[in-house]
């Protein structure tokens, strides 16, 4: 019998599995999508994150599902919410270099406004940026939580109410990809997985609420 690793070794082999996966997909997602090489990192790295946050909010819903403990928080989990912070963090950072090079106001601010002031974007295109963008910072603040020392020091309970801006983060994450999906037409292909990752994650958190109910005593399935 394989001797039992430790917690340390668990989440370092977590962390290697998931950049080596990140890393496979984008070097795909570089050579078969169209665009120029920033549109198709930039894009790439989105599914990635989606991907990811996917995995994060169906983990402890899976758990619920298999009956089985649901703990306030979970290595696997914690380790999938950081890889998604991570890359869509870089999708932002690559995104907002792909349509205005030098100009990055351009993505929140209406670009011919008057002199001296230019109020922000509400079209399609400024709607798709500003929802990126907050989704983006909540990551960024969920991810300098994302440990045992935040973990202790703010409690159990204040600390998964701070994570349940997850599901904020979804809700606007899936906003911004439809609202791309649109302007920029993406091919079916695209659509489709969006689709699979977002109605995957939507499915499993219905079913770890549901069962629930027959878990008096277990934790909610985020």
């Amino acid at each position: 019998m394989a001797p039992r690793l430790s917690r340390r070794a668990r989440r370092w082999r977590h962390h290697l599995g998931i950049a080596i996966g990140s890393g496979a997909v984008l070097l795909v997602g570089m050579a078969v999508l169209d665009g120029d090489l920033r549109s198709r990192i930039s894009l790439t790295l989105a599914y990635l994150a989606l991907a990811a946050l996917a995995a994060t909010l169906s983990l402890g819903s899976l758990n619920l599902i298999r009956q089985r403990p649901n703990p306030v928080s979970s290595d696997l989990r914690r380790d999938f919410g950081i890889w998604s912070a991570l890359l869509a963090l870089a999708h932002t950072g690559v995104g907002l270099t792909v349509h205005f090079r030098g100009r990055m106001s351009n993505y929140f601010l209406v670009p011919d406004g008057p002199v001296g002031w230019r109020p922000l974007r509400l079209d399609p295109f400024g709607l798709a940026n500003h929802t990126g963008l907050i989704a983006a910072l909540l990551l960024a603040g969920l991810l300098v939580i994302s440990s045992d020392a935040w973990l202790a020091r703010l409690g159990r309970v204040r600390w998964k109410r701070w994570q349940r801006a997850s599901y904020v983060v979804a809700g606007l994450t899936a906003g911004h990809g439809v609202l791309y999906m649109l302007l920029e037409h993406r091919p079916i292909l695209l659509v489709m997985i969006f689709t699979i990752l977002v109605t995957g994650a939507i499915v499993a958190q219905a079913l770890g609420f549901r069962a629930t109910r027959s878990l008096p005593s277990a934790r909610d399935p985020g």
